[in-house]
């Protein structure tokens, strides 16, 4: 998940959940609604600005204007608060001032010198950052789910160094530890974290379809083009941060939730709480780890749980058939996890694709001859075969009905997962063209020297002015991305230089999209949505007569601009989201981003080529079983064979069911917005994660993430003040334990001595090992 992107972690609503986490008493999902949903409706000056003014009049340092009271409080106050009074503070913060997007109150959060820019902070977020890649990397190639890095490198950053402050001399690491600086943590962890989703998706795809070497000899390739794509969002998001923060005061409910959680922490109170989280992700680190490299070497017992393989071959020769189908159990922390933070609307929905697919559809379309599985007769497995390769139909030798049922499913996957995401931006039109129009008037009104129309729904940015990020380092870096990408495009691939401009500005036009669904929705859908990219540079080239293999190579490489730069600019804005809440200075947040950035170019290629040379089956488009199912990779695979060739290579019964089952997700979106109360929003589908079941192949990491999905929501209602403690923390260490570990049997695997190795296949279909 480019951040997949398809689901909402946290829960079902968001606007729920960022309510509760506000409140100590019990809040109902339609008063979280009407604080929170409904933000972005105008609403008369923060009263803050009241109260803060009132504070200073005695002392005549203030005027009296509503604006120079906010201008005048900077985000580094000289007055110290007691220590003794910040929580009682934190709770006079109310939903509506949550809504109205006013940040929190400067006598809220401990007092703190500088602007939280530090060594510490850097290279402890880094390293953080660096985690949740290695994560992504493992998780987007098994299902295509990836994950934030903000929460999870904001609490254990706390712990970290909280830590040195204690055993640290003060100057050399052992200074005071605030808010701040736990920000430039998540700053950084954002910008190490972010490159990982064209590594799952288009890179993948590019080997698959022999238009690259290997990733060993291409490595300076690969790095000068991810190099290339690295900071187009620290730049998106500075101008985009105006909009959507400071004049659409949108909710990003995660982001929200983190400086909750910050601003938490540096409490006494939240600092002992910061504590035990940490231990219960540290442990949870750990066991998954150990787990999931042991786990290896016995996988048919403790991994993979094939329980009718085992019932076929104690007889019931009909029980193989189920697990043809993929329907086996699988012992995944991270999956586990993933359901925990995904929550039940998501997990449910993910499985309920998979079903549906592959219980439902893909059954009856091999029994109407629409579609064909592989047998492993040949091999002398008479009743076993699988239904999951993308790779039998072959364009030009082969009919379209000799494709397997995942492929017939790709195109209904698609298509879905596009209507259902244009549908949710459709649905916010209003807003949407509101920060469209307040970029478009702006940057008119800088080039003509007009002045700037003052809106009714406006707030003066609450940093001062030697925070902000001066506007010639946004043009400059823009402009030396955009030279640079195009040196890169048009040297190393052969790139037409228009289609290279094309693609980023498709990556601008896409982080809105992605900024204005996950402000509001906590939803980031810019997976599905940057297949309209490859469908407009797919136009472009065939209307410049080429296709083939170079056609594809263009289409890849342009949909990847388009993609990466915008779900990376989702999370860089999200972070200054956070920022804003704490009083943090956007313009340290602006260099702990570019210093993640910076360093997340080599580690993500260099953990590229790990796997890669581990798992070459990753890139092999022949390959009938491998570890990772890429349904990324698959998708964009098919999808840039079909833009650019001759023929559309979709059978008609697969288009009509696109068609079909797109129109019914756009139509779950208006309903949802129209005409269901939002106390029932959590039983509609969630059609992004349901087109995500019909391309992951096999259906167990489906059955994992619906266990910890209603595991959680079961611990929460019984025990919900131990849930709130623990439940995020567990999850989060399952999910980065595993993705570690699979980077650790990947280096087992080149050094010969992994499970697959030495390992035993004892209680495994023959036919998969």
């Amino acid at each position: 998940m480019e951040r997949n992107d398809y689901y909402a972690t946290g829960g079902p609503d968001a606007a729920l959940n960022v309510a509760t986490r506000l409140h100590a008493h019990p809040v109902t999902q339609d008063g979280a609604h009407e604080d929170i949903v409904h933000a972005d409706e105008p609403v008369p000056r923060p009263s803050i600005v009241h109260r803060a003014s009132s504070s200073k009049d005695e002392k005549g340092s203030l005027g009296e204007s509503d604006e120079k009271v906010t201008n005048a409080l900077p985000y580094g106050s000289n007055e110290k608060p007691q220590a003794e009074d910040m929580e009682d503070l934190q709770e006079s913060f109310t939903a509506e001032d949550l809504a109205r997007g006013v940040p929190f109150p400067e006598s809220s959060l401990p007092y703190e010198e500088g602007s939280g820019l530090t060594l510490r902070a850097l290279a402890v977020g880094t390293a953080l950052g660096f985690i949740i890649a290695a994560s992504n990397i493992y998780l987007g190639l098994k299902t295509g789910f990836t994950f934030s890095a903000t929460l999870f490198a904001s609490l254990l950053g706390f712990v970290i160094i909280k830590s040195l402050t204690k055993v640290l001399p003060d100057g050399k690491g052992g200074s005071f530890f605030g808010p701040r600086e736990n920000v430039t943590i998540q700053s950084a962890a954002a910008g190490s974290s972010g490159l990982t989703s064209m590594f799952v998706a288009a890179v993948p795809a590019m080997y698959r379809l022999g238009l690259l070497k290997d990733p060993e000899t291409d490595f300076a390739r690969l790095f000068t083009f991810c190099f290339c794509s690295a900071f187009y969002a620290c730049f998106f998001a500075i101008p985009l941060r105006k909009f959507y923060i400071l004049k659409q005061k949108l909710v990003f409910p995660t982001p929200t939730a983190t400086a909750l959680a910050i601003r938490a922490m540096h409490t006494a109170n939240g600092a002992a709480l910061a504590r035990k989280k940490t231990k219960a992700l540290g442990i949870a680190f750990g066991c998954a780890i150990v787990y999931c490299v042991v786990n290896t070497y016995v996988p048919g017992i403790l991994l993979d749980q094939h329980i009718f393989y085992w019932l076929y071959s104690w007889g019931a020769t009909n029980a193989i058939y189920v697990d043809n189908w993929g329907w086996y159990t699988t012992i995944t922390p991270a999956f586990f996890g993933s359901g925990m933070l995904a929550g039940m609307n998501a997990s449910w929905s993910f499985l309920g694709g998979l079903f549906l697919g592959y219980a439902m559809i893909g059954p009856s379309l091999v029994a109407t001859g629409e579609a064909k599985c592989h047998s492993y007769a040949d091999d002398g497995f008479d009743h076993a075969y699988t239904c999951f390769s993308t790779t039998q139909y072959k364009p030009g030798k082969t009919e379209l009905k000799s494709a397997s049922p995942r492929y017939w499913l790709i195109w209904p996957a698609v298509l879905m997962m596009f209507g259902y995401s244009f549908a949710e931006v459709a649905m916010n039109y209003k807003s949407l063209w509101a920060g469209i129009r307040s970029a478009g008037v702006e940057t008119y009104c800088k080039i003509t020297g007009k002045e700037m129309p003052i809106y009714e729904d406006a707030i003066p940015d609450p940093a001062p002015k030697s925070q902000q990020v001066p506007l010639l380092y946004v043009l400059v870096g823009l402009t030396l991305s955009i030279l640079m990408t195009i040196l890169v495009c048009a040297l190393q691939f052969d790139m037409n230089v228009g289609n290279v401009i094309l693609a980023i500005i498709l990556a601008f036009l896409f982080s809105f999209i992605g900024i204005q669904s996950s402000g509001t929705t906590d939803i980031n859908p810019l997976s599905s949505v940057a297949k309209a990219s490859q469908l407009i540079v797919g136009g472009a080239l065939k209307g410049e007569g080429r296709t083939g293999p170079s056609a594809q190579l263009e289409n890849l490489i342009a949909g990847s601009i388009a993609s990466s730069a915008a779900a990376h600019s989702v999370d860089m804005v999200g972070d200054l989201k956070t920022g804003h809440w704490l009083r943090a200075s956007p313009l340290t947040q602006f260099y702990a981003q570019l210093f993640g950035s910076l360093w997340a170019t080599p580690f993500s290629v260099g953990l590229f080529v790990l796997f890669s040379k581990a798992y070459p089956c990753v890139l092999d488009a022949a390959a009938e079983t491998c570890v990772f199912g890429a349904p990324s990779v698959a998708a964009w695979q098919a999808v840039s064979v079909a833009v650019v060739a001759p023929q559309l290579p979709v059978t008609l019964s697969s288009g009509l069911t696109a068609i079909v089952l797109t129109i019914i997700a756009i139509a779950t979106v208006i309903a949802r917005y129209k005409f269901i109360p939002p106390k029932y929003h959590v039983y509609l589908p969630n059609w992004n994660a349901i087109g995500i079941g019909f391309l992951v192949p096999n259906c167990n990491y489906g059955i994992a993430m619906a266990t910890g999905a209603t595991f959680v929501h079961f611990w929460s209602k019984k025990y919900p003040g131990n849930a709130d403690i623990y439940a995020y923390a567990i999850a989060a260490g399952l999910v980065a334990g595993e993705g570690i570990a699979g980077v650790i049997n990947a280096i087992l695997e080149i050094a010969g001595v992994s499970g697959a190795i030495l390992g035993t296949k004892v209680a495994l279909p023959p036919w998969s090992v």
